[in-house]
This record gives C-alpha cells, sequence and structure tokens, in this order.
C-alpha cells in the first residue's frame, strides 16, 4: 500500500478523501489541528502547518507511528473569505502550503495534490468573467486575500515543479463543498438566483471531490496542473443557457449549453484524469 498523508482530513472534503482513500487500499494519515471523526479510517497526528518543523516530521514519519510518505494531499486551510481577518488568512494558508511543498521535495515526495480554489476564477463575478463555461484557459483573478493566497500557491507550485521535472504539483480548484446534509438548502435557492451568482451557481460533491483528488494522485502528469473540480449541473433548475442570457448577457458563451450544465468547465478534468462525477444535489432532492 501506498502511504498519503492528507492535511486537513478532519473536515468535510478532508473526510471524503480520507474514505475514498482508504476504500481503494491507501494507509492514510489525517494531519490536521482538528480532531478526526470517529471510526475515521486513518491515523491521526495533530500538527501545525504554520511550523516548519513539524511539517517536515510529518512528510518524513512521526516517531513510531509510521516511516515514509509516498504522497501528500494539501486540504487544510482557512476554507474561505472573511472568516479570519485577510492578513491572518494569507499568513496561515500560503505559509502552511509553502511548507508543505517545501518539506515535500526535502522528503523525495513527487507526487503532491491540494486545494486550490475555484475563487482564482475571478469570483465573486461582480466583474463578469471572460466567457463561459470559465476553465483553466485564463490567468488567474483573484478577487479577494484568499484567493490571492490561492493564486499564490499555484505560482509557487509551478516553481516546485520547475525544480524537479521528475515531480507533479496539482492543483485542484475546487467548487463549494457539499455534504447530503447541505442539499435541503437547495431548492430555496430557486427564490433568490442571484444569491449563488458569485461562483455561476455551481457546487460539487464532497464524494466527488475525492474522487477527483484519488485521481490526481494516481495520474502520471508531471509539472504543475490545475483543474476546475465542480459538480456536472448547477445548483438551479433553470437552463443555464437562460441564467446566462439574463445575468451576463455581454459574456461569451463558447459551447451550445445543455440543460442545468455547470458553467465551472470541468472537461480538462474529465479529458485528463479520467474524472467522471456522478453525484447530483436532485438525487436528494
Amino acid at each position: 500500500m501506498s502511504r498519503v498523508v492528507v492535511t486537513g482530513g478532519s473536515g468535510k472534503l478532508g473526510r471524503a478523501v480520507v474514505e475514498e482513500l482508504a476504500a481503494h487500499g491507501y494507509d492514510v494519515v489525517n494531519v490536521d489541528v482538528a480532531p478526526p471523526p470517529a471510526g475515521q479510517p486513518a491515523a491521526f497526528t495533530r500538527v501545525d502547518l504554520t511550523d516548519l518543523g513539524q511539517v517536515m516530521e510529518a512528510l518524513h514519519g512521526v516517531d513510531d507511528r509510521y516511516s515514509g510518505v509516498d504522497a501528500v494531499v494539501h486540504l487544510a486551510a482557512i476554507p474561505a473569505p472573511g472568516l479570519r481577518p485577510s492578513g491572518a488568512t494569507f499568513a496561515n494558508n500560503v505559509v502552511a502550503t509553502h511548507h508543505v511543498f517545501l518539506a515535500a521535495r526535502q522528503a523525495g515526495i513527487r507526487n503532491v495534490v491540494w486545494a486550490s480554489s475555484e475563487t482564482v476564477l475571478g469570483l465573486p463575478f461582480d466583474v463578469p468573467p471572460p466567457y463561459v463555461p470559465v476553465d483553466e484557459e485564463y490567468t488567474v483573478r483573484p478577487e479577494s486575500t484568499y484567493s490571492l493566497g490561492k493564486a499564490v500557491e499555484e505560482e509557487m507550485a509551478r516553481h516546485f515543479a520547475r525544480w524537479d521535472p521528475t515531480a507533479k504539483y496539482v492543483g485542484l480548484r475546487f467548487s463549494n463543498v457539499m455534504a447530503d446534509e447541505d442539499y435541503a438548502a437547495f431548492p430555496a435557492f430557486a427564490d433568490d438566483p442571484r444569491s449563488r451568482i458569485w461562483n455561476l451557481w455551481g457546487y460539487i460533491d464532497a464524494r466527488d471531490g475525492a474522487v477527483a483528488t484519488r485521481l490526481a494522485l494516481e495520474s502520471d502528469l508531471t509539472g504543475f496542473e490545475a483543474f476546475v473540480v465542480a459538480s456536472p449541473d448547477t445548483v438551479l433548475d433553470r437552463p443555464s443557457a437562460d441564467l446566462v442570457a439574463e445575468y451576463f448577457p455581454d459574456v461569451p458563451v463558447t459551447r451550445p449549453l445543455v440543460g442545468n450544465e455547470t458553467l465551472l468547465g470541468i472537461d480538462k478534468a474529465r479529458r485528463l484524469l479520467g474524472w467522471d462525477p456522478q453525484r447530483s444535489w436532485r438525487d436528494r432532492a
């Protein structure tokens, strides 16, 4: 079995990633400051990722808990703008990611997957996107300190990958992560479509996000790659073409939009990772 350290394995997405990796035979170590849920199929070590020494040890091996790590999935972060003051968010997230990248390099770990964010696409889209569906082809457009930090992390990954052309650094630009219990609120979004315009009415089921994470780990890519990871539909029942026509009438549409399909383009992840998201809030409505 390959040993994978998952930072932030106690969070909403992290829990799903730990379950997915363990179900596929990986030896998983959850590294977090928050305790894991009961029964999680992973070892747990409490690590402050802003302390480089702790991260170095976590990615080499901790005492008699484990030794040697094959890959790292870095999900731990202050997860959204506004939860902490901007400076604190930047200082925590960017420093933690630098420490993970550096410690992985020092430990000889060449398989790194981490949580970037849909926010680098220009969220909350007060300035309209250059086209829809949005994708990975245009330059990042951070509009908050949180998003700026994610853009910096992607730039760091480019250079870590340049320093070692055999290594892989995959940034997954996750949309708004949802679990089953979150879907009860979705029908009410129809009452005010503008309440979800900030990310083009997108979301990602945590379990589909976990599958994308595993496939990124298992891919034979090298260098830096970024992927938008979103569910294949929107949070609304209205056709996506109608939403664009009403709320973004001057934004170019690069191809015909079918039904309720996502406006967060996931074609690259489908093509290069073989990812095929299956879950929709409509299955639980």
